[in-house]
């Protein structure tokens, strides 16, 4: 990954999460404000207008400017869950380009310091559900040596099976947790959005 796949990897989540925005916030809707496809939306687009003229000497200080525009744009929690994985992972990617293992570990450090943030561990129905597997997959890609194209293609399959294996938990974290019992049958919307920035990833990386 260099500048230019990390900057289109952010105009391909803005574009994804625009054509989504609707549903996520009816998921949303369902067990929290009911606007987290909206303030998603306003923060990647944000986002990309923020990357898209940025001189940037790899892709780790992309990565950062789109965590912090995150946090500025985003309402609720979404805002400084995202930007804190965006920004940490950046923060870890040095130099021009980041191999499959540079992402993996820079991905690790971003989804550990979401998960010490929000104290959420996989099963608790939030984003982590999602963007724990993909995470795993990408480390295992790097271990066999896979390009990123195989790579992001598996942590975004992952990541979609992740999202959709929170439907039938109840919420432990969030205002989703609220619901108790009632959070059953429901998909995480952050979890839905997480996946589709990696399935966002999994496009740049073999276009």
């Amino acid at each position: 990954m260099d500048t230019a796949l990390a900057k289109a990897w952010v105009a391909a989540a803005a574009d994804a999460v625009s054509d989504e925005a609707e549903g996520l916030s009816r998921l949303d809707a369902a067990i929290g404000d009911g606007d987290h496809g909206t303030n998603m939306d306003r923060g990647l687009t944000a986002a990309r207008a923020a990357v898209d003229g940025l001189e940037a000497d790899g892709p780790g200080p992309v990565l950062v400017k789109t965590g912090m525009t995150m946090i500025s744009r985003v309402g609720g929690a979404s805002g400084p869950l995202y930007g804190t994985l965006l920004r940490t992972a950046g923060k870890r990617l040095e130099g021009p380009e980041a191999g499959v293992a540079d992402l993996a570990a820079a991905l690790r450090a971003g989804l550990e310091a979401v998960q010490k943030m929000g104290a959420a561990k996989p099963g608790d129905k939030t984003l982590v559900d999602a963007l724990a597997p993909a995470v795993e997959e990408l480390e295992k890609a790097a271990g066999q040596g896979a390009p990123l194209s195989e790579a992001a293609e598996a942590a975004a399959t992952a990541a979609e099976q992740g999202a959709q294996a929170t439907v039938p938990l109840q919420a432990r974290k969030g205002r989703a947790s609220y619901l108790g019992e009632r959070s059953i049958g429901h998909e995480d919307p952050g979890a839905a959005s997480s996946a589709l920035l990696m399935r966002a990833l999994a496009g740049v990386a073999r276009a």
